[in-house]
């Protein structure tokens, strides 16, 4: 007999996002957030109303990190694991707790109703160690918290009882600049269009030089005229709010505090490209944060700067709704993103068409992320003159930096593009500095001899991801953490970035071993090269960039670490074959390779 639990899960989750394939992920959100899991009979029941296969529905609850079939009890723990997390004792906190719990990573536990387990970067690497407690953010995670935290789950205390102190995530602004100044008015940059007209807008954003501010640096201004550009009855306006690249959390800051300027920027958006519909892509880490974005949103609804006529405005007819991710790297990039709203797996989208004239549904779409909105609202109020008072020719404007590691002052900074690693790193308070990867996994690791270069969109880009490596760190192992992350986070789709993440990261950890040769430097680069040519997306075309970049800006302390012989197999054979000795109960040479066995 099904549980009515199950059914009334999924009920209300129909009742709320609606009887539509386009909604599947967002009913799965809520009923994971009810239940624990995503059951049987609820996949079942939203396969008959959905019309949807429930291999299909399978396929989407397995793809996301945050749902899943098994149940993962009352308190869903999940410690952010990225390489900042751990040199902060994140692993240490895990460990600590589970020793508590007498529990495994992974493992739950039905007679305490919890499971332990690691996630990617959570946001926090500013005030970590960090974790996900169903869902909801625990900052700065203590040896002392945990054992509270431990009593907490022995005595069955419900997570909203929790001390408040634990989940509080601070702004951490250190550095502000012309975005965060006090210029924003309320509905200012809409009525810019209305007073000066679309097309004005538009000469305004392509004169600023706004550039996407994610770190791809597609023209603002182009993007949005291409949409305008297309004829179609409905047109969607997209904030990619999945900042997943562990060690970026700027986004975080501007939906915690400035939220409405983003929404002034969506609203401008629709407004110029003629879209009636938007979205924020909230990712799943944020989700401490929905509350308060809803409140923002309902507050433009009742000012009218939301919703039908607005400004009073006849036809000018736009509204926001958040959608959560689910756990998914990939959604990040702008076609998995819009599959992720359609309800299905993240996969990429292959290009073209580009979603400015076949995006959400089909639909011509505009997709650029927080920053890049804010700074659109900022032009249209100010002008592109007020944009360019910074930067240089080429990168016009400022960009905010999550700045983490080994550095007396990690936190926010908005810092004007051409600004060099050397001067941030003062700015920072870091000190015996031996590296510094910029713009997350994906990036680039730079030595010390090349710290006077800029960030700029024209020398070093970067979607905000700054962290810093003293000479206390292993280089290796924050490669090898990089490597993991990117086998944990490709979708599977395209035999290159699947198995070539794999490969990449056994090399590393054979390296790391003792056991590394000149040649397997040589096929790391190799396999790089495949995978950068024959990917399916941006993902796997830079997955390796973590050990190319060791190589090329580290190579001394690599070599070091290597073999004289020029070549080791990485599969000890001879080893692999004792099990079979001991179910044999064979011990005599002909059973080892090394006496003549085969």
């Amino acid at each position: 007999m099904s549980d009515p639990r199950h059914v009334d899960a999924a009920e209300a989750g129909l009742s709320q996002w609606g009887e539509n394939a386009s909604s599947l992920l967002q009913i799965l959100i809520h009923i994971q957030q009810s239940l624990g899991h995503s059951p049987d009979t609820a996949v079942q029941l939203l396969s008959s109303r959905l019309g949807i296969e429930p291999a299909v529905i399978d396929g989407v609850v397995t793809f996301y990190s945050f749902l899943s079939h098994e149940p993962c009890g009352r308190y869903d723990i999940r410690f952010s694991d990225n390489i900042i997390d751990r040199m902060l004792g994140g692993r240490e906190s895990a460990e600590r707790l589970m020793k508590q719990l007498g529990l495994e990573a992974g493992k739950h536990d039905p007679a305490r109703g919890v499971t332990i387990d690691y996630t990617s970067c959570t946001g926090m690497g500013d005030q970590g160690p960090a974790a996900l407690v169903n869902g909801l953010t625990l900052t700065r995670l203590t040896p002392e918290r945990i054992d509270v935290i431990a009593d907490l789950v022995m005595r069955q205390v419900p997570v909203d009882e929790w001390p408040r102190d634990y989940f509080e995530v601070e702004e951490n602004l250190l550095a502000g600049d012309i975005l965060l100044d006090e210029w924003y008015h309320p509905g200012a940059a809409t009525q810019a269009v209305q007073s000066i007209g679309k097309s004005t807008i538009l000469e305004q954003l392509e004169k600023s030089g706004l550039r996407g501010r994610g770190g791809a640096g597609f023209s603002t201004g182009m993007k949005w005229r291409f949409c305008a550009e297309v004829e179609a009855e409905q047109k969607v306006v997209v904030c990619n709010a999945d900042e997943g690249e562990p060690g970026t959390f700027k986004d975080r800051l501007l939906l915690q505090s400035y939220a409405d300027r983003l929404y002034e920027g969506m609203t401008l958006c629709a407004a110029v490209t003629g879209a009636q519909k938007g979205f924020v892509y909230l990712r799943g880490e944020y989700r401490y944060l929905l509350e308060a974005l809803e409140g923002e949103l309902q507050k433009r609804r009742d000012a009218r700067l939301l919703g039908e006529s607005i400004l009073g405005q006849e036809g000018f007819d736009f509204d926001i709704r958040i959608h959560l991710g689910a756990g998914a790297y990939i959604c990040g990039e702008e076609s998995a993103l819009i599959e992720s709203l359609e309800g299905k797996r993240g996969v990429p989208r292959i290009r073209p068409p580009f979603p400015v004239t076949h995006g959400y549904l089909g639909c011509p779409t505009v997709v650029n992320n927080v920053e890049t909105f804010i700074a659109a609202a900022g032009i249209a109020e100010n002008g592109p003159e007020w944009f360019r008072s910074r930067g240089t020719e080429a990168s016009p404007g400022t960009k905010l930096l999550s700045i983490s590691g080994d550095c007396d002052k990690p936190g926010i900074y908005e810092i004007p593009f051409g600004m060099t690693i050397v001067e941030i790193l003062d700015r920072c308070g870091a000190s015996d500095t031996q590296a510094v990867q910029v713009a997350g996994p994906a990036g680039i690791m730079l030595a010390p001899e090349e710290f006077g270069r800029k960030i700029a969109y024209e020398d070093v880009p970067t979607g905000g991801s700054f962290m810093v490596f003293d000479t206390s760190r292993d280089l290796l192992a924050a490669a090898r953490n990089f490597m993991d992350f990117f086998v944990h986070e490709s979708c599977g789709f395209c035999t290159p970035c699947r198995v070539g993440t794999t490969l990449v990261n056994k090399l590393l950890e054979k390296i790391g071993n003792g056991h590394g040769t000149t040649v397997d430097l040589e096929t790391v680069q190799r396999m790089a090269s495949v995978m950068r040519n024959t990917s399916h997306c941006g993902l796997g075309a830079t997955a390796a960039n973590p050990a190319v970049h060791l190589i090329e800006h580290f190579p001394t302390m690599l070599y070091e670490r290597l073999r004289h012989t020029s070549f080791e197999p990485s599969f000890d054979l001879d080893a692999a074959l004792e099990e079979a000795r001991q179910a044999t109960g064979r011990n005599d040479p002909g059973a080892h390779l090394q006496g003549g066995g085969v």
